[in-house]
């Protein structure tokens, strides 16, 4: 038997996030490297859930805000070797297979600027991801316009020709 909770993850509208898993002590600073790595002037906070020893949440990060932000969000997740990375400066595309290539990174949920929702398991043992929420249910199918705005987009910001 088990129970299910929602946590929502707590954040600024403009603040980017990665959500996964990964699992060794040194997480956290690996963490910290890649995304110093990743990008230039992104400001970012990091924690790790533990999973055995003292159980902490770890954290890194180079803006203070978000650190305690991602530090709040992942103690009340509280599921074991999950990471939580917020940040600003950058979009996930920019970071995320750098974090994926993080030796010890298992997986990630979701990378996003939307609202998340975590779904948790919780047991006799612990705490466990089971699925997020990620933004909003569809509400259509794009149109012709959709499509014209969707590219004009991507053209506006940088990211196709």
């Amino acid at each position: 038997m088990f129970d299910i909770e929602i946590v929502e993850i707590k954040k600024d509208g403009d603040t980017q996030l990665i959500l996964g898993h990964a699992g060794f002590i040194k997480t956290a600073e690996d963490l910290y490297e890649a995304m110093m790595n990743a990008t230039p002037n992104v400001k970012f906070g990091i924690a790790f859930a533990e999973a055995s020893g003292k159980c902490l949440v770890r954290s890194e990060g180079n803006d203070a805000g978000l650190v305690a932000a991602a530090e709040r969000n992942t103690l009340k997740i509280a599921a074991g070797h999950t990471f939580l990375i917020l940040f600003k400066g950058a979009y996930p595309i920019n970071v995320a297979n750098t974090i994926k290539s993080v030796n010890e990174v298992a997986h990630i949920y979701c990378a996003t600027a939307n609202s998340v929702q975590v779904l948790i398991a919780k047991t006799s043992k612990g705490r466990s991801i089971i699925g997020i929420v990620d933004g909003s249910a569809s509400r259509g199918i794009e149109k012709a316009a959709d499509k014209k705005e969707r590219k004009k987009l991507l053209r506006d910001i940088g990211y196709k020709l």
